[in-house]
């Protein structure tokens, strides 16, 4: 099996493993808050790129 394909042969247990260390490394308290701050992240993420769109379809195309 290549490197390649280890990484990609992800299963339940691997799963299960890293949310044990997440939780072990953050504790149950602060989890909500984590997941959070990346729910407000992603929100703002495709927000920008919905206005880098529109600025990107409201700019005249210049042709040559």
């Amino acid at each position: 099996m290549s490197l390649y394909n280890m990484f990609l042969a992800i299963g339940p247990q691997q799963i299960v493993i890293v949310l044990v260390v997440v939780l072990l490394l953050f504790g149950g308290r602060k989890i909500p808050e984590l997941m959070r701050g990346l729910g407000s992240g992603i929100k703002e993420f495709k927000n920008a790129a919905k206005e880098d769109e529109e600025d990107d379809a409201a700019e005249p195309k210049i042709q040559k």
